[in-house]
């Protein structure tokens, strides 16, 4: 049996490596290197949750094409428990397309099934099964948006704890019925940018206030930066492995993974949060952001390794439960 649903969108990462420095419109640019992954918040989270040793259940809409067939593999691949994702339909499965810079990025997505799975499509049954819900990218589910509030509440009331990374806005209105949604989470992974942005100010001390009086506990995601969690009046600050970054892609929500997967195991929130930091920290160094955690003992050797160098003591039962397994095929 599954411990978490996972409900969100599943799809592919076209990622583009060693871009010219501008692109220029009409002209033919060449890149030097390519990698196609598996994408999409969502199934990034669950495919390295699983990993780690946590049981998984996905829940999402897919096209019947090719590119479909091949994400739905790649999720299954990682032991996710896909037996609810809907396949079919006229539309195409999306895609994203990455083209990293050193420092930056620029994402563009063709949504496909992603703005078309809606509330009748989850079995939720099957989720209220679980220990534990997790929700990406609220703003990409536009049919599901409406009655996203009505899942978390019957996961609630089922007695399952509950955790969301809305990721961007791409319409950059964070809207108020998000803030409906909050009040039936216990753990919110925002970004820097966007916990400031949900708050409606720049200052990020003021919009940790405001959001750890909405959510019981709120981690925010800061790259290379210290990630911060926040409870109540309680807060942690743990800085990041320093490690070579290939690719950044996944990062924040493997961060999300790492951290509820100690959650999970009644670990306290600042190991949650070193964990996260370090699962994030395993994710950058290969190409695209599942890559990294397909090769289980090196995963497991990296945990073991940088918990030792963060000083923290044992590590907490069950933290690399999924680690003992070579690379994937």
């Amino acid at each position: 049996m599954h411990e978490v649903a996972v409900v969100g969108e599943l799809n592919l990462d076209l990622i583009l490596y060693g871009l010219p420095r501008d692109l220029a419109l009409d002209r033919e640019s060449l890149a030097s290197g390519l990698a196609l992954t598996l994408g999409s918040s969502s199934a990034i989270f669950a495919h390295n949750l699983a990993k780690l040793g946590t049981m998984v259940g996905f829940v999402s809409k897919i096209g019947g094409d090719p590119l479909g067939k091949i994400a739905l593999e790649k999720l299954a691949s990682a032991g996710v428990e896909v037996s609810c994702v809907r396949q079919g339909g006229k539309t195409a499965t999306g895609l994203t397309v990455v083209l990293p810079y050193l420092r930056h990025r620029y994402i563009l997505t063709y949504p496909g099934t992603m703005f078309e799975m809606q509330y009748s499509d989850i079995d939720t049954s099957y989720v209220n099964k679980a220990r534990h819900l997790h929700l990406s990218s609220f703003f990409l589910h536009r049919a599901l948006r409406p009655r996203i509030v009505d899942l978390f509440r019957q996961a609630k009331a089922a007695g399952l704890t509950t955790s969301l990374d809305t990721n961007d806005d791409p319409e950059d209105k964070w809207s108020a019925d998000l803030i409906e949604v909050l009040k039936y989470v216990d753990l919110f992974f925002p970004n820097d940018r966007e916990a400031k942005r949900i708050a409606h100010t720049e200052d990020l001390s003021q919009a940790l206030n405001e959001l750890a009086a909405m959510v019981k506990v709120v981690a925010v995601k800061r790259g290379a930066v210290s990630a911060i969690c926040r409870r109540g009046d309680e807060q942690w600050s743990v800085a990041p492995p320093k490690v070579k970054v290939v690719d950044d892609v996944g990062a924040g929500d493997t961060f999300a993974a790492g951290f509820v997967h100690l959650y999970l195991r009644g670990a306290p929130l600042e190991d949650c949060l070193a964990f996260a930091n370090i699962a994030a920290a395993y994710s950058v160094t290969k190409e695209g952001g599942t890559e990294a955690f397909r090769d289980g003992l090196g995963l497991a050797n990296f945990i073991r390794q940088q918990w030792n160098l963060m000083g923290r003591g044992p590590l907490p039962a069950g933290a690399t439960a999924g680690g003992g397994k070579k690379k994937e095929a």
